[in-house]
């Protein structure tokens, strides 16, 4: 018998969600689709595959996936967080199948690697694979991060294990969509980054850590070292890093537009937004 309730959160995701659901069909006991209000087929192809859907309206990623922690019925001993885009390989679903019903009671969450896909290219340079993130916990163990960006699974019981398979992001949409997003994600971050300046963070927030789990890591080095670079000058060096020092120019053209828009383009619109914002502050 499965184990896992698995959360998904949707808006005009008719491309991907079947793939999705397809994939987790093998391990999951019930799918919770939370909705904001799509006005494409996501909800009837969710309803058609089995899964139960609520729609709730959109504020960010951590409220709306907090307010299906606690309003979905949720009955398993296990729930797992998963994006439309997102699916897993059939070696990740037979280790879930063995592992999870085994799983030693000292054991919280599983964390699961991550392998992204960018114009049918898998980005394996760059310091962007394996992305580990802790996918899998134990019901009503755990949350979603009050930010607006970045957010994070919170572990509040047990130590996490990790999986040895691959899920994979491959996102269908276009690259005017990509841009799109990850303009609405530099407002986003910037929201955060004044918040890290202005101490204003939720306590309940992922520690920022050296010794930590890889995205503890990563948010040390953003939160202490990078933010603390020059408006401008952070995104040049970045680039250059995960593209020659980090060997990004391995993953071809695809690897290329990538690195350079993800790497340099989304980091200077950060910047870009936070001079705006500072710009147009009012003057004490």
């Amino acid at each position: 018998m499965n184990a896992i309730t698995v959360i998904l959160l949707t808006h005009n995701e008719e491309k991907h969600i079947a793939r999705c659901l397809k994939s987790l069909a093998p391990i999951a006991a019930a799918v919770f689709v939370i909705d904001s209000f799509s006005t494409d087929r996501t909800c009837a192809i969710a309803r058609e595959m089995g899964a139960q859907v609520f729609q709730n309206p959109w504020v960010n990623y951590s409220t709306q996936f907090n307010w299906a922690l606690q309003n979905c019925p949720i009955q398993t001993p296990w729930t797992m967080r998963m994006d439309c885009d997102e699916y897993l390989l059939p070696e990740l679903i037979t280790e879930i199948q063995q592992k999870i019903p085994v799983a030693r009671p000292e054991v919280g969450g599983f964390i699961i690697k991550r392998r992204v896909y960018f114009m049918d290219r898998w980005i394996k340079h760059g310091g962007f694979y394996p992305h580990r993130l802790l996918r899998i916990w134990r019901t009503n163990t755990a949350t979603l991060e009050d930010r607006w960006m970045d957010e994070h699974v919170v572990l509040e019981a047990g130590t996490t294990e990790a999986l040895t398979h691959d899920m994979v992001d491959h996102n269908l949409n276009d690259l005017t969509w990509w841009i799109n997003k990850h303009n609405h994600y530099a407002t986003r971050e910037m929201l955060d980054l004044l918040a890290i300046h202005n101490k204003t963070t939720s306590a309940q927030n992922v520690d920022a850590s050296l010794s930590g789990e890889q995205y503890s890591r990563k948010r040390w080095v953003k939160e202490k070292l990078y933010s603390r670079i020059p408006l401008f000058v952070g995104p040049f060096f970045y680039f250059l890093y995960r593209y020659f020092l980090l060997l990004g120019f391995l993953d071809g053209k695809p690897g290329l537009i990538w690195h350079f828009l993800q790497g340099f383009w989304y980091r200077f619109l950060v910047d870009a937004k936070l001079y705006e914002h500072r710009l147009r502050a009012p003057k004490s």
